[in-house]
């Protein structure tokens, strides 16, 4: 979820003094809330699309899966969006599209195999929905990763389907789709070659599921253990994830010490790890104090997973130890990458205090440590 939609409904809910909370008569798990075999691929290497808008597609739900896939070396994997140029990415980063739909669907009208659809700015932007619903007519097996979901939804695809999404838009996606079955307790669902997960973090283990059904479990499994991951299971407790009035209170509380709001830079170098990125740059610019930014030497830099990602020039005078400077950050050679979404929220639990951090993993829908119980 975008952190500025997520501040609008918090305010919303703030003025009438509501609490969200998990809704009742959710479906228990289905026999096909599991990955299920895709639809026969049209090539032998399978050709994944990863749909951006230009305006705005979440950071991480994007980056996660092209990292992920590509690593994988058994797909060809490519980043389209309805218009050339740069990709806003939020809440933080931004890069250059690698194809627009028009040449993407001149190059292969055959369609692609798989189709991966992250969280937008916007949901309703026309031109993504109609390639999305020419997709899926083509038969390529569509993911809707976080509030992808609702992408999804207005192509007609979650219909008297089972799904998910992030914690906080389920009811909204029930609502707009009232014969869609909301599975529970799962990270990711897939009901006839649509697949959707819960929050942003979920890209992980989906990307993954995705990465089995296309190589196999050894595949899957190897590149898990790569990440530092232990596994990639879809298990997920639905209810450990509810609005708060300490949450609320948070954001308001951080939202005005604007004195003491920084930017975190993040000095990286070509060949950077995406994942890493991902999973540093989205939970600092999620803290309501901070904002990062990318800086290298160059005004480009290219990932390891070959995203050309845009960057500020570094800056002679940045302090790394300065509040009033803002902070510089580099990434860690010496942990899986994975492991940067525990460093990170530990660093902004250290710098900004725990309930900034719980507001983070609140809002990546991740469960880090105890997070009913963190107070403060």
């Amino acid at each position: 979820m975008h952190r500025r939609e997520f501040l609008a409904r918090m305010t919303a809910k703030l003025a009438t003094a509501a609490i969200v909370v998990v809704s009742a008569g959710s479906h228990a798990v289905s026999a096909n809330a599991d990955v299920a075999p895709p639809r026969p691929a049209k090539r032998k290497r399978p050709l994944v699309a990863i749909v951006a808008d230009n305006i705005g597609t979440e950071t991480t739900d994007l980056m996660i899966p092209h990292a992920i896939l590509t690593r994988s070396d058994v797909a060809d994997v490519v980043v389209v969006s309805p218009l050339a140029g740069s990709i806003t990415l939020m809440p933080a980063l931004s890069m250059t599209s690698q194809q627009t739909l028009d040449a993407f669907d001149a190059m292969h009208p055959e369609g692609a195999d798989y189709v991966i659809v992250p969280a937008f700015h916007g949901d309703g932007d026309a031109r993504i929905i109609a390639w999305i619903k020419k997709q899926f007519a083509g038969d390529a097996f569509i993911a809707g990763i976080c509030e992808g979901a609702k992408v999804l939804g207005k192509a007609g695809l979650l219909d008297g389907r089972d799904a998910t999404t992030h914690w906080y838009a389920i009811d909204d996606l029930r609502s707009a789709h009232p014969t869609m079955r909301w599975i529970r307790d799962r990270r990711y669902v897939v009901d006839r070659s649509v697949m959707t997960t819960t929050g942003v973090t979920a890209s992980i283990p989906a990307s993954l599921a995705m990465l089995e059904a296309i190589a196999g479990t050894a595949a899957a499994r190897r590149l898990a253990a790569q990440l530092g991951l232990a596994g990639y299971s879809a298990q997920h407790e639905s209810a450990g994830f509810q609005l708060e009035a300490r949450h609320l209170w948070r954001v308001i509380a951080n939202r005005a010490a604007f004195y003491l709001h920084e930017e975190v830079r993040i000095l990286v170098e070509p060949g950077v790890d995406g994942i890493a990125l991902a999973l540093t740059a989205d939970p600092w610019s999620r803290t309501y104090r901070s904002q990062a930014v990318l800086i290298a030497q160059q005004s480009e830099v290219m990932s390891q997973d070959g995203l050309l990602l845009h960057a500020q020039p570094v800056r002679a005078d940045a302090d790394k130890n300065s509040k009033a400077s803002g902070l510089t950050l580099t990434l860690a050679g010496d942990i899986p990458p994975a492991a940067h979404l525990e460093r990170s929220l530990g660093a902004i639990s250290q710098r900004y205090g725990r309930s900034t951090a719980d507001l983070v993993a609140l809002q990546l829908e991740y469960a880090w440590r105890d997070l009913q119980g963190i107070k403060g």
